[in-house]
């Protein structure tokens, strides 16, 4: 009889479906609370491939991380690249810098100090593994990306969601160092395309590429290779990359992001973690702190003696919560990405400052140079949220979400 069958969590046989960070990050925190557990990633992909440049975090994460897992936390400090402030530079104008701090590390590295802290813990890892839609398992782990397959096979029951946005993007690399998070927006002919990059180790940065369907289209990028692209970008964002190469990972893919929901997170005996139940936006700069918080949060519940169901349960209750606002500071983000042409004809600080407040609902309700005015006028970041916070539900009733 199994675990699950006996309403006991008590050495139990997992299987996450996805070797990722919120996969591998959990199946460390199953072990450590009960080494008797029979746990195994399955990961489609070889060792060492991603397709993932950097992720950046902040302290909070560390401090989560250091709360769940002390080695983890201390091996991802180790190897953490260090940005100081932030940086936004429009039609080649002198940059315009704020201060603040953060941190970065590359998606490979991350996997690697992962992968080896589950493997020290005896987690069974094996790569070029698909996993079946109804494997044998007391519990099946869905963190396969946000196409994720095991959820797929479900999405009635979990009641999936999944809205694309309009503009396109791409992920590259660089071996130019941005030591602050930069913004770059560079006008065409065709419209508007702009850049978000930082670094992530001593020799290498993120430089993500975005702009909207129709500039993507005027430009030429549909019919375009990999090297022309690549070319083609390297003129765009020249003053920025100082000669410096663009680099794919895996081939030049275009995407455009898909936000997913999920009203339920688990099914039966399979629960979702990660991008398979959630994502985020990428210009809030969340989707692995969040994964990684799903896993601290799901093995917590199953480790407090409920049985499976009420475990899970729980688990998505928590996390659809802790959610709320993330979900809705990124729906506005994105939205304001999708609206440039709105806010770049404002001198660069104010742009800046408009760009910092993007996360507002008010924001797109009031022409830009008003709230720009009401930004100044009240010369407190707190007084402002107080005032969104007033405003929101009222507009949400006259205009809906």
């Amino acid at each position: 009889m199994t675990a699950a069958a006996r309403g006991t969590l008590e050495e139990m046989k997992i299987i996450c479906g996805g070797g990722g960070p919120a996969g591998l990050y959990f199946a460390i925190l199953m072990k450590k609370y009960d080494p008797g557990h029979e746990i195994t990633v399955l990961e489609r992909n070889p060792p060492g491939r991603t397709y993932g440049w950097g992720v950046v975090f902040w302290d909070d994460l560390v401090d989560t991380l250091r709360a769940a897992d002390r080695p983890t936390a201390e091996a991802i400090e180790g190897h953490a690249f260090g940005w100081t402030g932030e940086r936004l530079v429009v039609n080649g104008s002198g940059p315009v810098q704020v201060p603040g701090r953060g941190w970065a590390i590359g998606r490979r590295r991350l996997l690697e100090l992962l992968l080896e802290r589950a493997q020290a813990l005896g987690v069974d890892v094996r790569f070029n593994c698909e996993v079946e839609n109804r494997p044998d398992a007391d519990l099946v782990v869905a963190c396969d990306g946000a196409g994720s397959r095991l959820r797929q096979a479900n999405a009635d029951a979990f009641k999936t969601e999944v809205r694309v946005g309009s503009n396109k993007y791409l992920w590259l690399g660089t071996t130019k160092v941005f030591n602050a998070f930069t913004f770059s927006f560079v006008p065409t002919d065709a419209g508007w395309i702009w850049c978000h990059a930082y670094g992530f180790d001593e020799h290498t940065s993120t430089f993500i590429v975005e702009c909207s369907a129709e500039t993507w289209a005027d430009l030429g990028f549909d019919g375009l290779g990999e090297e022309e692209t690549l070319a083609l970008l390297g003129q765009l964002f020249a003053d920025e990359l100082d000669g410096h190469p663009l680099r794919s990972n895996g081939g030049v893919q275009w995407l455009s992001f898909r936000t997913v929901t999920n009203e339920r997170w688990d099914h039966e005996n399979v629960v979702l973690m990660g991008d398979a139940a959630h994502t985020t936006h990428f210009t809030i700069g969340s989707g692995t702190k969040l994964a990684l918080e799903d896993a601290v949060a799901l093995a917590a519940n199953l480790s407090e003696g409920r049985d499976l169901q009420r475990a899970l349960a729980s688990y998505g209750r928590e996390r659809r919560r802790a959610l709320r606002r993330a979900q809705t500071d990124a729906r506005f983000s994105a939205q304001w990405f999708e609206n440039v042409p709105r806010y770049a004809s404002l001198e660069p600080e104010r742009l800046f400052a408009l760009m910092h407040e993007r996360r507002s609902p008010l924001l797109p309700r009031i022409p830009p140079p008003a709230y720009y005015r009401l930004h100044q006028a009240t010369h407190d970041v707190a007084a402002l949220r107080r005032l969104r916070g007033w405003a929101a539900p009222k507009i949400k009733a006259l205009y809906g979400p």
